[in-house]
């Protein structure tokens, strides 16, 4: 059993959650949190077993304002934070295997005083462990993970270290052993400047931070590529020479994922506790309410979340 939030309820979460219910509703069972009308209340998540073969089951959280597809209500915002925080404590609770967190709207958060930049911050936050949360973007056939994550680009640049490199590569390669089942982790690392620097006539990151970083980790045993250029490690045959690729910066990682197969990615938190996925698309305002919204990648996530739990408990 798997728990899904619902995300902004303006916003597609509740038709994908519908979407993903009658997909999986013979293969996997999953409880929503959220507002009542979304599915069938129930008390427990023993209860939402019991049912999820004839409804969609919910574990009701209360809306201050019934939600108007489109129109996201900063009043509705405690509710959404106390979705993520629910789903959470049932995790650490063992009453589910996995969190699946459908897409909120963050602007809005941050209007109602939300602190963090996002989902990824906010769990690292309830596990009292800032800083060790990475993000990784996985697709059938391309799995990224960005050094820098929700920054500007100048600011992303700026923050980019040796250290932190090597700690998000370390990251990764241990989640692909514990969670993807990978026993010999092949890491691709992505340069910053074009051509991977053309060895410092087109930047110096990839000299002064980058190779440093590549060679601790392969000092501590590590699979990592030298620098590659950016603009061609993401080819069909490039991707078949490693498991995931170190991206410099979000729009680096996540752009190339989202025009391979975005109905099919999945955010993943790696480096907690929790088993966490998500779909790689936002609330779709402009399309909520309008039965569009394709449940694709919530599917992929749940599915995604099951196997990573599946593999820890055989770790």
């Amino acid at each position: 059993m798997l728990a899904l939030t619902m995300g902004d309820p303006a916003g597609i979460g509740p038709e994908i959650a519908q979407g993903a219910w009658r997909a999986l509703r013979g293969e996997l069972p999953f409880v929503l949190i959220g507002a009542e009308s979304m599915g069938r209340p129930v008390d427990s998540v023993a209860e939402a077993a019991s049912i999820f073969a004839e409804a969609l089951p919910v574990l009701p959280v209360a809306l201050p304002v019934a939600p108007a597809p489109g129109r996201p209500d900063l009043r509705n915002a405690p509710a959404v934070i106390e979705s993520i925080a629910r789903a959470v404590e049932l995790f650490r609770d063992g009453d589910v295997g996995g969190v699946v967190t459908n897409p909120i709207a963050k602007s809005v958060l941050k209007q109602a005083g939300f602190p963090h930049p996002g989902h990824t911050e906010f769990l690292a936050a309830l596990y009292d462990a800032p800083g060790r949360e990475v993000m990784m973007l996985a697709g059938p056939s391309l799995r990224v993970v960005p050094v820098t994550i929700h920054l500007s680009l100048r600011e992303a640049i700026d923050r980019l270290s040796t250290e932190e490199i090597v700690r998000v590569a370390r990251t990764t390669d241990r989640a692909l052993r514990r969670d993807f089942a990978i026993p010999a982790p092949r890491l691709a690392i992505a340069g910053l400047n074009p051509h991977a620097g053309e060895d410092g006539y087109m930047g110096m990151e990839e000299i002064v931070l980058i190779r440093p970083a590549i060679a601790q980790l392969r000092a501590e045993g590590i699979d990592a590529s030298d620098p590659l250029p950016p603009d061609t490690m993401f080819t069909e045959a490039a991707r078949a020479r490693y498991d995931a690729a170190i991206c410099m910066y979000h729009d680096q990682a996540l752009i190339p994922l989202k025009t391979i197969d975005m109905a099919n990615g999945v955010n993943v938190t790696l480096g907690l506790p929790l088993v966490r996925t998500s779909p790689d698309h936002g609330t779709a305002f402009d399309i909520a309410g309008r039965g569009l919204a394709d449940p694709s990648s919530l599917v992929a996530a749940l599915r995604m979340a099951d196997r990573i739990a599946r593999n820890r408990s055989i770790a």
